[in-house]
């Protein structure tokens, strides 16, 4: 079943490659529309959805990220809508150059072709990958987790219903329905059929995919993020933006897992911190200096603290001598996903987006806008950790490739 409905998105991909950018955004308009339209049916599948993650134990934290209610859905709408917008990515030359022999060479952007996603519990992606690939010329295979399963099949309901309105070929955009190992082992499997595989989920899903995978995969990463205050810091700043980062949704990967504040500005600034986050029961997990300054109330912390991504209302916290100490412990211990310096000093700032190594830096600003919507994509295909071909919040463009076309006079060599 699942190579078969590999080889009709394929053949889907096709069409989806010739498409006309007015159909494409065409199709994406109808899409939202279906989707608005089935608002309630998805509404209802999602219930199904969560009471069964809530039967199963799974922790509310985590329930958040499968839940829809009515502003979620209008979210995933105004999503759709905002790709639909943006400019089409392939077609156009990035660059052409003309060679001593008359050779004219030109490079476009052109489609990857059928994208595989493999997923876990937030059924938002489902249409964010569905209409990201659409607008970039591609078909794609989905298959999310069981958690999600009937939200997943009503939206993919109504994504089909859109293509079909806009003529455009339904099977562009197909769902894995069996959410076994063995599915999404078979998507590893398709070489020749599937161009490329995204996993999007926990560190378990991505590692099996990376290390199991025969077809490209394009790897996104875990969100172990940081936030380093400096000595030089505005703490009135620096303490809104730790708390924005933590708990403002804390079980989405760019929320910040660690924060590290230099030696001379612990004692000020921890004790203002502890009272923020109390207020959100958030557990501290800190070293020997932080639990003196803080009090019993801290646990302490291990190594494996520093290399979890909690996913919860839990906050490993660590002094440390200044900006070298704060860069080494993020180099050794993050994911190459989205770290911050709050600090007034240019050059300290400067000098941490140096000696960082991620794919988001950020200087006086949350880890939170890690994010394809905020950074202007209409959304995202995941978040790259890697460093070919695409890294950061991948949008459109990141799920297009490159065509030489030469243009002769009859040369020969």
């Amino acid at each position: 079943m699942v190579r078969e409905l590999a080889l009709a998105a394929k053949a889907a991909s096709g069409a989806m490659r010739l498409a006309a950018s007015r159909q494409k955004d065409a199709g994406l308009i109808c899409i939202a529309e279906e989707i608005e339209r089935a608002r309630p049916d998805i509404l209802a599948a999602n219930a199904l959805d969560v009471a069964n993650a809530d039967r199963a134990g799974m922790p509310k934290v985590t329930q958040d990220r499968l839940r829809l209610d009515e502003k979620r859905v209008a979210a995933i709408v105004a999503a759709v809508r905002a790709v639909a917008a943006l400019p089409d990515p392939v077609g156009g030359y990035d660059k052409s150059m003309k060679r001593p022999n008359g050779l004219l060479i030109g490079i476009k952007r052109v489609p990857l072709g059928l994208v595989g996603i493999i997923y876990e519990s937030r059924p938002n992606v489902t249409a964010d990958a569905a209409a990201l690939c659409l607008k970039s010329g591609n078909a794609a295979l989905l298959r999310g987790g069981k958690e999600a399963i009937n939200t997943n099949i009503a939206v993919v309901r109504a994504i089909q219903a859109g293509l079909a309105r806009a003529g455009l070929p339904p099977q562009a955009v197909c769902l894995v329905e069996d959410t076994s190992r063995e599915s999404a082992a078979q998507m590893m499997g398709l070489t020749g059929i599937i161009d490329v595989l995204i996993p999007r989920g926990g560190a378990g899903l991505i590692r099996s995919v990376v290390e199991n995978a025969r077809v490209p995969v394009i790897e996104t990463g875990t969100g172990n993020c940081h936030v380093y205050v400096d000595g030089d810091a505005d703490l009135d700043m620096a303490l809104e933006i730790v708390v924005n980062a933590k708990v403002s949704r804390p079980s989405v990967c760019n929320a910040a897992e660690t924060v590290l504040v230099a030696r001379s500005a612990a004692q000020a600034f921890l004790p203002r911190m502890k009272a923020r986050l109390d207020e959100y029961s958030v557990e501290l997990r800190g070293c020997p200096e932080t639990a003196a300054i803080l009090g019993e109330s801290v646990v302490p912390a291990t190594r494996e603290d520093w290399e979890t991504e909690y996913l919860d209302f839990i906050l490993a916290v660590r002094v440390v001598d200044g900006l070298s100490q704060a860069a080494e412990h993020i180099n050794r211990y993050g994911t190459r996903h989205s770290e911050a310096i709050v600090t007034t000093n240019v050059l300290t700032a400067s000098r941490f987006t140096e000696l960082v190594d991620a794919a988001c830096v950020y200087v006086n600003a949350s880890t939170r806008f890690t994010d394809g919507e905020e950074f202007g994509f209409g959304g995202e295909i995941g978040i790259s950790t890697q460093k070919l071909h695409a890294r950061g919040p991948m949008g459109c463009e990141h799920l297009t490739t490159v065509q030489y076309v030469i243009q002769g006079e009859g040369q020969v060599r």
